[in-house]
């Protein structure tokens, strides 16, 4: 067991420094005038290994997404599991927890590096385009611990975009010149109004525990 979580531990390094080197070349240089042999080489393997561990050129700068693709998801099934707060409740408690943790994936964070990498991924056609399949999956995600109901598919759409949407109004408050602390009341304000909306507009959500669980089963197909 040992070796295969040694193993594991490695292919995940790997994964990261050749991520982490190819954003270097691409904030660098920008992402079309960077080539996948270029990049491999810098990374010091072949063109045939870059490509195991990463399918399209694009997906070098959204591995720093991965990890966030079932967030959602996992967040909801905590809440069911827990039977203390409704799933939405969950979600917006965990966004807002984002925003005090300056959590890049909420936009609200000044680090010089994030700002780069996002105008780097909002800037780039093609990697938005690839931004969202990574987004379909969340929603699916999403979906499955709401239910897998029709009802559950719209409604994870839903909460998928909000979050979207006050993640990359934080970051062009803050790309365009303004402070954390400046952007931060709004974009408080901005999560709770719009969780208080998509409560409003959810109310089978609104339940609580196994019978939350229940409401979603019994919604539309």
């Amino acid at each position: 067991m040992a070796e295969i979580g040694l193993r594991e531990r490695k292919k995940r390094q790997t994964y990261q420094n050749v991520s982490d080197i190819a954003i270097g070349l691409f904030l660098a240089k920008g992402f079309d005038a960077v080539s996948v042999a270029e990049i491999a080489a810098a990374a010091g393997i072949s063109k045939p290994t870059l490509f195991r561990y990463f399918p399209a050129k694009e997906d070098l700068v959204l591995h720093r997404f991965a990890d966030h693709e079932d967030e959602a998801a996992r967040v909801v099934r905590a809440a069911l599991t827990g039977a203390t707060v409704s799933s939405v409740d969950a979600l917006r408690r965990h966004f807002l927890d984002g925003l005090s943790r300056e959590d890049p994936v909420t936009g609200l964070n000044g680090d010089p590096g994030v700002l780069a990498f996002h105008g780097l991924l909002y800037g780039t056609p093609s990697l938005v385009a690839r931004a969202y399949e990574y987004q379909q999956r969340s929603e699916a995600a999403l979906a499955g611990a709401l239910g897998g109901t029709l009802a559950a598919r719209l409604a994870a759409g839903q909460i998928i975009a909000v979050q979207r949407i006050l993640a990359q109004e934080n970051w062009r408050r803050i790309a365009a010149g303004e402070g954390v602390e400046a952007v931060r009341g709004d974009a408080v304000a901005a999560a709770e109004e719009a969780f208080g909306q998509l409560e409003a507009g959810l109310p089978w959500l609104r339940r609580e525990g196994s019978g939350g669980a229940a409401g979603v089963r019994g919604a539309t197909r």
